[in-house]
């Protein structure tokens, strides 16, 4: 009786071990959230709030960054919101991304005039596409 349990035990680990491999393979990995840490908030939550707003195709899919209040788990975190947001505090990391400041834009270059014609210095071209038959360049 023993050998047939322990046959038993033996092909449902097997057969768990399998499932892991196969669903860990699919499986993203969870980025990991601090306390104090900036996050954008999902909108499909806060659809059913704006309804006749806006129209759902013109919405942005990520709201403002709210602060981490503390760490549920590792798929859950509190977030610090205001009244006027009617979710739960708690949400999924699923509902979250990290908020990472935009660079500062730098302003407009200065110029230099040459042979009466403004020009000015190319740091580096970033891209180029073709418009109507002429290459544009991106710096």
């Amino acid at each position: 009786m023993k050998e047939v349990q322990e046959e038993a035990q033996a092909a449902l680990r097997k057969s768990q071990e399998k499932v892991n491999r196969y669903v860990d393979r699919k499986r993203s990995k969870v980025e990991e959230y601090q306390i104090g840490d900036w996050v954008l908030l999902n909108m499909r939550d806060l659809k059913f709030q704006m309804v006749g707003k806006r129209t759902e195709k013109l919405m942005k899919r990520f709201i403002r960054p709210y602060k981490v209040k503390r760490i549920v788990s590792a798929n859950t975190i509190e977030l610090e919101l205001p009244s006027t947001v009617k979710i739960h505090l708690i949400v999924n990391v699923s509902r979250v991304c990290k908020y990472r400041d935009q660079e500062q834009k730098k302003g407009t270059p200065q110029s230099v005039v040459i042979e009466r014609e403004e020009e000015w210095e190319v740091e580096k071209i970033l891209n180029k596409r073709m418009v109507k038959e002429k290459e544009k360049s991106m710096v």
